[in-house]
């Protein structure tokens, strides 16, 4: 077998960042033989991940070659392949797939990872994948190959991604993950967790699913490995506790395995609306898969990969996910120079409501730091610290937390009537009634005691930071902090700066905004801010277009197209119609008339009303006939393609304006705060994109977004 076919595509990449494949010879204990470990590295810096490019897999498919004459002279007894410190392989080179520019390329690209990893499984001795940190994709795959796997419990990122990056399993993951742990485990992994904001699993969970065989502690993770690999080699006693656990794990037929791809259809209906193709065909691999061969499957997959590498869809998801949220979102636009920051060893959260019990949780639990909550009296306070707590008990049963560090975190969070509890806090949060005059009020309260050093921030999801400060001795120490929920699930954090912030108190609200794992950015001091306005702007085309007299349904499922995680009027019954009202409000007293305010949504809170929709016995949704007797409707309806293109053209032009009053700094942040704060689908590449590709942008602006 040659790679010498493959040496078109890898001159195409100069620049690839390759990793190599660095072979050493272990001498087993107990006279188990000479195992032949290879060690992917790509000799840069611990926090760089290692990628699969078309070298990098050349020389893997050349080094298995190599082994494999020297397995058939006797010199070595089995084979295993491992990562530097924290990573296996965290997959494809994103940035040279995105880069091919053919179906011919494509499909040469998804041939070479089988032809490689073919030799894996295939070594004729035993081979060994000891997964001891990040396995994403193609670098999951290659732990899939192997005959057996071992796992740290340190290992985190750990899945097959591809379904949310356009892409399918395409180098045996699609094949190989049902047979070993299920049809429906296989689901999970490959539809459910890419679909639920790009979950990855830890090696805990992994081995839990049966992904690896056994599971070892980081600190000796592959002294501990290797005695198990001479174990397994050695004793068929070992053998058959493996074979045994995984024949348990993957119990399966044909209907379980139709099963599986029934719950995975219906999954991607919900989350996508069928909106994007890769979701869909990997379960269209997979079901097939039953009945195919290895080969056949291989065959299959370098089919769809090379097919869907061309799709608009998946170069949409690489600019959404590579050059926004992998590349722009970890050096937010703007953001002070973070040696200006000051350090933050105590926090206080004014509030014990749900919000700020989430606010509290995250922060001691990412922060390590002391957090106080107060409220305006002790039943307030001692909920909420019993939330947090209760919640942090719910980690500790899903295995997501130690025992010691949920003790510890519990230790951080307490609670007083008293904000005097600031005195030496070095940041404090309000997350209280989105009131103005509420808000200024606390934080006149807080500033009369804490230090003239603390940063006072707000989670106002939509009111003037400017006003709120601009009673304060110090107005320079406040900053919008605004937060989506749930917390602890949403990544983006929109950092408001006002007209008098300083570059200290906005270095370190980036600093901690890094410290919670969260992706900020940053966003001057408008109206609603980005998320919340184009949202807004939204619901009102909608309200507005329903209020006319367009059918509940027409109005709800027009957006269909754009894969939206759920339509406008379930989003708006989950958010609640007096919060929605209420921010709609705001942006119509601050913009006008292109932000519609529903007398019909108003006349459903009046009578406590909680959504448009009813659900019915059999599971459908309709409109009850007393809900619409309330509402007095116009008769100008609009079609569903009628109601798409106004909320485009809409959406347009309220991104125009945004630009031009500089709320944030480019477009790509429009794309970022939607992508991670409305859950914008990754597959339309951010919403200035799609808005152009779908010609709103000129229609409404004249020209384009991006331009090239």
């Amino acid at each position: 077998m040659s790679f010498e076919r493959y040496d078109e595509l890898a001159a195409l990449f100069p620049a690839e960042i390759v990793t190599h494949s660095y072979v050493q010879d272990i001498d087993l204990p107990d006279d188990a033989g000479v195992l032949a470990l290879i060690t992917l590295d790509n000799d840069l810096d611990q926090s760089r991940p290692t990628t699969l490019g078309p070298t990098t897999l050349i020389e893997f498919g050349r080094t298995l070659e190599g082994l494999k004459d020297r397995v058939a002279d006797g010199e070595i007894t089995a084979v295993a392949v491992t990562g530097k410190p924290y990573f296996l392989v965290a997959g494809a080179d994103l940035s040279t797939v995105k880069s091919v520019q053919s179906e011919h390329l494509g499909k040469l690209m998804a041939e070479l990872g089988h032809e490689a990893y073919d030799l894996l499984a295939d070594m004729g001795v035993p081979s060994f994948a000891f997964i001891n940190g990040v396995a994403l994709g193609g670098g999951l795959e290659v732990a899939l190959a192997a005959n057996y796997r071992t796992v740290s419990t340190g290992a985190k990122g750990i899945g097959l991604p591809e379904a949310f990056i356009g892409l399918v399993p395409g180098w045996g993951g699609v094949y190989r993950l049902p047979r070993l742990i299920g049809p429906a485990n296989a689901v999970k992994v490959m539809i459910e967790n890419p679909l639920s904001n790009n979950r990855s699993l830890s090696g805990t969970e992994a081995y839990d699913l049966g992904i690896a065989d056994a599971l070892f502690e980081p600190a000796d993770y592959l002294e501990q490995s290797l005695l198990w690999a001479a174990r397994v080699l050695q004793d068929p006693a070992a053998r058959e506790t493996v074979e045994r656990r995984r024949s348990e794990l993957a119990d399966y037929d044909a209907g379980t395995w139709a099963g599986a791809v029934a719950a995975g259809r219906a999954f991607v209906e919900a989350k996508t609306g069928n909106a994007a193709p890769a979701p869909s065909r990997v379960l269209d691999l997979f079901e097939a898969g039953l009945h195919l061969s290895r080969q056949e499957s291989a065959a299959a997959e370098c089919t769809a990969l090379a097919e869907l590498m061309q799709t608009a869809e998946f170069h949409a998801t690489v600019y959404a996910f590579l050059d926004l949220v992998q590349k722009r979102a970890k050096r937010p636009a703007g953001a002070p120079d973070r040696k200006l920051a000051r350090p933050v060893t105590k926090i206080g959260v004014v509030g014990a409501g749900l919000m700020a019990s989430q606010l509290a949780l995250l922060f001691a639990r990412q922060l390590t730091v002391p957090v106080v909550l107060t409220d305006i009296d002790q039943a307030r306070v001692d909920k909420g610290v019993s939330h947090v707590h209760a919640e942090i008990d719910k980690l500790l049963d899903r295995k997501r937390i130690s025992r010691d560090a949920a003790n510890r975190t519990r230790d951080l969070v307490t609670g007083s009537v008293s904000k005097d509890a600031f005195s030496d806090a070095d940041f404090v949060i309000e997350a209280v009634f989105e009131e103005m005059s509420v808000k200024k009020q606390v934080f006149a309260e807080v500033e009369a005691v804490v230090s003239a050093e603390c940063i006072l921030a707000t989670n106002t999801s939509s009111l003037s930071v400017a006003e709120m400060a601009a009673d304060l001795e110090h107005p320079e120490r406040v900053v919008g902090f605004h937060f989506f929920n749930p917390v602890a699930a949403m990544p983006l954090l929109e950092v408001v700066r006002a007209p008098r912030t300083d570059d200290a108190v906005l270095a370190t609200a980036f600093v901690v905004a890094r410290g919670l794992k969260k992706n900020a950015v940053l966003v001057q001091d408008a109206p609603a801010f980005v998320v919340n306005r184009i949202l807004g702007r939204m619901f009102g085309e909608i309200t507005a277009v329903f209020d006319e007299g367009t059918d509940a349904a027409t109005a709800d499922t027009a957006l269909r197209p754009m894969g939206l995680p759920m339509s406008p009027f379930r989003l708006l019954a989950l958010v609640g119609l007096p919060v929605g009202q209420h921010v709609q409000e705001s942006l119509h007293a601050a913009f006008g008339d292109r932000f519609h305010v529903s007398a019909n949504q108003q006349k459903l809170i009046d009578a406590g009303i909680k959504g448009l929709w009813e659900k019915q016995e059999d599971g459908s949704y309709e409109v009850p006939d007393a809900t619409l007797a309330l509402m007095d409707r116009g008769n100008t309806p609009s079609t569903a393609e009628e109601v798409l293109r106004r909320t485009q053209d809409g959406l347009a032009d309220e991104i125009g304006r945004m630009l031009d009053e500089g709320v944030v700094a480019a477009p790509e942040d429009i794309d970022l705060c939607m992508i991670m704060g409305a859950g914008w689908p990754m597959h339309l590449g951010g919403i200035t994109p799609y808005l152009d590709r779908v010609g709103a942008s000129e229609r409404v602006n004249g020209k384009p977004f991006h331009q090239g």
